[in-house]
């Protein structure tokens, strides 16, 4: 298959003093077997290393931005704002794309589908895997709906269309904007695709992980937001109830 029949893949890597983990993420974005990549970079204004490893792969990188940010989703919408390909790849410091032909075994039968998606491979700082708790959604069972039980697909597995990229909107939500944008992103897709493959592994303990407090009263509201008061309430009975199940949390 030529280059030109490919979708261009837009990957974004947000940065901000990353040396222990960037090289490794670009390193796995450069072993990619697929023919039409574009890598960008978006850096918050880093005082270390940094942007000298960016230097030492930067044949790699098609577009580099370095100034302060207000947080990571605000420098995801400046990702998104200088992306030109088909679909964007959220690949950020310390994630990894799991094998050099990942891209291409996850475009290999696609149809221009508006959301296509993955799974990824969550690890521990003992590098053990965790397994991933929510219930993988097939094509035909996937809509914004799917979320109202949070993120049932990683930020990191999902490839959404040109078509249908939406802002985040970090003003309002500092911590999980992700998970609104994905809800509002699924609200104007019409057609998915499950690659059916782990397409990358990243570190659990983000952002979100580090407030969990105020992480989850942020949850809540996006929530309530796209579904109303008392079916988020009952959501989020259902998910207590889960977690105890789980051991997570103690009777």
């Amino acid at each position: 298959m030529e280059k030109k029949e490919l979708p261009k893949i837009s990957i974004v890597t947000v940065a901000y003093n990353c040396e222990a983990v960037l090289a490794q993420t670009m390193e796995s974005v450069a072993a990619q077997d697929y023919p039409n990549i574009e890598y960008l970079i978006i850096d918050g204004g880093s005082k270390d290393n940094t942007l000298k490893i960016v230097e030492q792969y930067g044949e790699q990188v098609d577009f580099l931005l370095s100034e302060p940010d207000k947080n990571n989703y605000d420098a995801m919408n400046k990702g998104m704002k200088h992306a030109t390909g088909d679909y964007v790849w959220f690949l950020h410091a310390g994630d990894l794309a799991l094998e050099p032909t990942t891209l291409s075994q996850a475009f290999a039968a696609g149809q221009n589908e508006d959301f296509v998606y993955g799974r990824v491979k969550v690890l521990d700082e003992a590098g053990t895997e965790i397994p991933w708790h929510k219930k993988h959604p097939s094509p035909e069972e996937l809509s914004w709906k799917s979320f109202r039980n949070g993120m049932v697909i990683c930020h990191q597995a999902m490839f959404p269309h040109k078509d249908i990229w939406t802002d985040y909107r970090f003003e309002d939500y500092g911590l999980v904007a992700d998970l609104d944008w994905s809800i509002r992103t699924l609200q104007q897709a019409k057609s998915f695709r499950d690659t059916e493959t782990v397409l990358c592994s990243f570190l659990k303990g983000g952002l979100s992980a580090r407030n969990r407090r105020a992480s989850l009263i942020e949850r809540f509201h996006i929530l309530r937001q796209h579904f109303g008061l008392f079916p988020t309430l009952w959501e989020h009975v259902q998910i207590f109830g889960q977690a105890i199940k789980r051991g997570k949390i103690s009777h």
